[in-house]
């Protein structure tokens, strides 16, 4: 079961960008979360991202891979982080895909640093996790000082 959820049930193992589609296939399940209210987000982000590292970990004990690509639950609790206490609008969801996929393509310091130096599925997930915070962080930064994320 914990390789199912690696995968996202089977998301991972699309041959082209299993990642993005990881992190797409996120994006219904954070608007789902957030009709619940920010505290019950909050505590199912933090299960679901503990529940990514011991299926990540699982994953890479069976394929002897670190952090191989069908693994996309990482994404999945990225992608909760970047949307934790935003609004429920297009501009939300649109704005943190784009800066959350930019982000952990490109892992700019500290995100790499976690991408490379932090082994088994904490480190798999960890990265993610950072990408999604640094990406939450600005996303409030313009959240509270533009329009740009509607109202």
């Amino acid at each position: 079961m914990l390789v199912k959820i690696a995968t996202f049930f089977g998301i991972g193992h699309i041959s082209k960008a299993p990642g993005t589609w990881g992190s797409l296939a996120a994006l219904p399940l954070a608007f789902g979360m957030m009709w619940l209210g920010p505290w019950p987000y909050l505590l199912i982000t933090i299960a679901i991202a503990i529940l990514a590292i011991f299926a990540a970990e699982q994953y890479e004990k069976q394929s002897h891979k670190h952090d191989s690509k069908e693994i996309v639950i990482d994404e999945v609790a990225g992608i909760l982080v970047t949307m934790a206490m935003l609004p429920m609008t297009w501009q939300s969801f649109v704005f943190g895909f784009i800066l959350f996929r930019i982000l952990d393509i490109f892992k700019p310091f500290p995100i790499r640093y976690f991408d490379r130096h932090v082994p088994g599925g904490f480190g798999v997930v960890a990265d993610d996790l950072v990408a999604g915070l640094i990406a939450n962080i600005i996303l409030q930064v313009v959240l509270h000082n533009t329009t740009l994320l509607g109202t």
